[in-house]
């Protein structure tokens, strides 16, 4: 809002300063420190509320130490987080923007799903919570928004200067080229450093499934060849292409679910992930970076450098309530929504297979309780009895059974989160 206000004062009123609101940093600088204020003045006034009307964690008793102590614990923290991302957003971002659009509707869809999940466990006292079929539905129907979207919605191009479209016209006939260097000049005039020629012409942003794969020479992969392998008619691509995004955002999902345990875990792992996403998010939406890297140009993506700036800054902000001891804790409220939001901006900049690598924590969590489950139910069938692999699942639960202390545990995971931030960028330009 106030990104098209000013742009409005800086256009016809030439107000001095209006133009600030045109640097991406600017904005993005504005937005982190609103986040982080509105998380640090509301949360003890947030807290103090939800303890008057009682609204507190429910505990099962699992021999874990300090675990009784967090009984009551107010909950529903993922509300003051997710107000955090939005109102930045919405005070500083391009509101024209589609990939702005698609993750504040992302955020409240699974937002509202873990506040049922968190009401049902409050106010009804049932632990279980809202229903898993439930849970996997709403998951489901935010897959296949996002899919839909980046498959039909005309403003979700890609630009791949490697194999950009040249033509020329000649008696009004387009003449079809890939001649080296036209396209050398045409790249030039996407990047702004040329000029145009007669008889040049080329088209860049186009529909694509197209994305990036780090290892990989050339470093793109077309889901089209994957789907035409399969047998899949082209007009139908669009139904295999929900089914990858589905699996991908309800696994990044319930990874942060399963993460959110102990204190500060699942927010200090997400505002890691957020850091990597950042940068990612800026190079793939500059022409200039994303030419350097050899990784897919998208036009208009920068702007949510914007929104992943806030959620970083709601993530470092709830820490202050989160940390050990926890005054507060997010909820799958939050831990769903973190999880869905990191899986929506992977997709978007198109780097959604590189998130066993990013989000390699929410993976071990997963995979942990996976194993587990599995192996007792094996051992169950074989032997009579189940056995177990972990002493608990999921994998931070395991520890704090072997003695360690959890603020110690999370601070080793956020470290094995460090490097894998680190690794993700690095795999960038490893081919």
């Amino acid at each position: 809002m106030l990104y098209h206000l000013f742009t409005y004062l800086n256009e016809h009123w030439k107000i001095p300063g209006a133009n600030l609101f045109q640097y991406l940093s600017f904005r993005a600088s504005m937005a982190v420190l609103l986040s982080i204020f509105m998380m640090i003045i509301n949360g003890q006034k947030f807290i103090d509320y939800l303890r008057a009307k009682q609204i507190g964690e429910t505990v099962r008793d699992l021999g874990l130490d300090g675990q009784i102590e967090k009984k009551g614990t107010p909950t529903m923290g993922g509300l003051l987080i997710i107000a955090s991302i939005i109102v930045p957003t919405l005070l500083f971002a391009n509101l024209t923007n589609v990939y702005i659009w698609m993750l504040l509707i992302v955020s409240v869809w699974l937002g509202l799903i873990g506040f049922l999940d968190d009401y049902i466990k409050v106010f009804k006292k049932n632990k279980e919570g809202l229903s898993g079929r439930f849970k996997i539905v709403g998951q489901i129907g935010v897959g296949v928004f996002v899919s839909l979207m980046m498959y039909f919605h005309p403003d979700i191009k890609v630009r791949d200067l490697d194999h950009t479209y040249v033509y020329t016209m000649q008696d009004g006939k387009i003449h079809d080229q890939y001649n080296p260097v036209k396209v050398e000049a045409a790249k030039e005039i996407i990047k702004g450093k040329g000029e145009e020629r007669d008889g040049l012409y080329y088209s860049h942003d186009s529909k694509s499934l197209l994305t990036n794969v780090p290892f990989l020479k050339g470093n793109n992969f077309n889901y089209d060849r994957l789907f035409d392998a399969l047998g899949f008619h082209p007009f139908y691509y669009f139904i295999p292409f929900s089914f990858i995004l589905i699996f991908i955002i309800t696994a990044v999902s319930n990874g942060a679910n399963i993460t959110d345990g102990i204190d500060g875990l699942c927010t200090g792992t997400s505002a890691l992930i957020g850091g990597a996403l950042a940068l990612l998010t800026y190079v793939t939406g500059n022409v200039i970076f994303s030419d350097y890297l050899n990784i897919l140009y998208i036009p208009n993506v920068g702007e949510l450098v914007i929104f992943v700036s806030a959620f970083i800054a709601a993530c470092a902000g709830f820490l202050w309530w989160n940390s050990y001891p926890a005054q507060i804790f997010m909820g799958d409220t939050g831990s769903l929504a973190l999880g869905g939001i990191i899986a929506t901006i992977c997709i978007i900049i198109r780097k959604e297979l590189m998130i066993p690598i990013l989000c390699g924590i929410f993976l071990v969590e997963n995979l942990s309780v996976m194993i587990q489950v599995a192996y007792f139910k094996y051992t169950r069938k074989k032997y009579g009895e189940g056995r177990r692999i972990f002493l608990m699942s999921p994998l931070h639960h395991h520890y704090q059974k072997l003695g360690i202390h959890e603020s110690k545990i999370v601070a080793r995971f956020w470290i094995v989160g460090i490097l894998l931030s680190l690794l993700s960028i690095v795999f960038l330009k490893v081919r």
